[in-house]
């Protein structure tokens, strides 16, 4: 890793152990084994470490989001395959999403904001999938807006109490985790869709 990686991974840890405000440019130049003064020869701010943290979280999740949704126009499939990028990006990435949750409250103009665009344009995505489903009669759910959030929460959570140790594997939680998707918007198979009131 490059210096600027070295320093960038050594303030995630400290955010999450510590948070945000409590970290300090020392603290963090301690941890790389650099005086403080000199941190400012690779990097600009404490808050310039955070917004980059945080949005190239925000960024890798909008690729891997696109990337899973190209390979199928099936809509049960384009939910699952976003659901399980989705979920398997926060079982690796904990940190990221732990400071992620956290710190927004500490972001400052215009990283806040720029941020918050990256969010909505994810939360969208999952929307538009999930509405996809229902236009074409293979889901049956109420509410596009509050299937999506219940699927992003689900994959947040993931970042909370998965371990690489622990009883599941990723994989395993990756694929129950699409299953479950598919249960909460009441998902069918195209020769069991059911027929809406005004459908043929």
């Amino acid at each position: 890793m490059s210096r600027v990686d070295d320093i960038r991974s050594a303030a995630l840890e400290l955010f999450t152990e510590q948070g945000y405000r409590a970290t300090t440019m020392a603290d963090i130049g301690a941890a790389v084994g650099i005086r403080a003064p000199s941190l400012y020869k690779h990097v600009d701010s404490k808050q310039a470490l955070l917004a980059q943290i945080m949005t190239t979280t925000m960024r890798n999740l909008l690729d891997l989001h696109r990337a899973a949704i190209s390979t199928t126009h099936d809509p049960a499939e384009r939910l699952r395959r976003a659901t399980e990028a989705h979920v398997r990006y926060h079982a690796r990435h904990r940190a990221e999403a732990f400071v992620g949750n956290r710190e927004i409250r500490s972001l400052e103009e215009p990283h806040k904001g720029d941020l918050l665009k990256q969010r909505a344009t994810y939360e969208a995505g999952f929307r538009q999938l999930v509405g996809a489903g229902i236009a074409a009669r293979r889901f049956d759910v109420t509410s596009a807006r509050l299937a999506s959030y219940a699927i992003l929460d689900l994959g947040m959570g993931v970042a909370v109490w998965f371990r690489d140790d622990g009883e599941l594997t990723e994989d395993a939680v990756v694929w129950e985790y699409g299953e479950l998707a598919l249960r909460i918007v009441g998902a069918h198979t195209p020769a069991s869709a059911p027929t809406r009131p005004g459908g043929p």
